[in-house]
């Protein structure tokens, strides 16, 4: 997988755990509840799930500028090699990151969560020393 492809499945990730939101929102509209029931800093009851997939979502939000920027450095300084050699490996510890997220928030799905967004980590600073050199 290049780092291009890489960084359009973390971008339709994104998209896909922000969906999760927008369709249990659009549901509980459908079923009558205000449509502004979810303003900024108000305390609307949210299941667990939809919860969690909303942080999910802006786990990524945080980290796909960070991916975007070395992906499409790489090709600009002819280093794209470099990345499309680790760029589909920033993408599964994302998505099992997220998938963990989702699942729950108990201790040790926190300590998979952490170490998933530990190897994104290690890869991002992999990846920086590696074109910057």
């Amino acid at each position: 997988m290049t780092g291009m492809m890489a960084l359009l499945g973390f971008a339709a990730w994104t998209l896909a755990l922000v969906a999760l939101a927008v369709t249990w929102r659009v549901a509980e509209v459908l079923r009558g509840r205000p449509a502004n029931s979810w303003t900024r800093g108000a305390a609307a009851e949210v299941p667990g799930f939809v919860k969690r997939a909303e942080h999910a979502h802006l786990n990524c939000l945080e980290n796909l500028p960070i991916f975007a920027v070395i992906v499409l450095v790489a090709p600009a300084i002819g280093k794209s090699p470099v990345v499309d050699a680790v760029a589909a490996w920033v993408l599964y510890a994302r998505i099992g990151q997220s998938v963990t997220h989702l699942i729950g928030t108990s201790h040790w799905l926190v300590l998979i969560r952490a170490t998933f967004y530990s190897i994104q980590v290690a890869l991002f600073a992999y990846l920086l020393w590696s074109l910057a050199a």
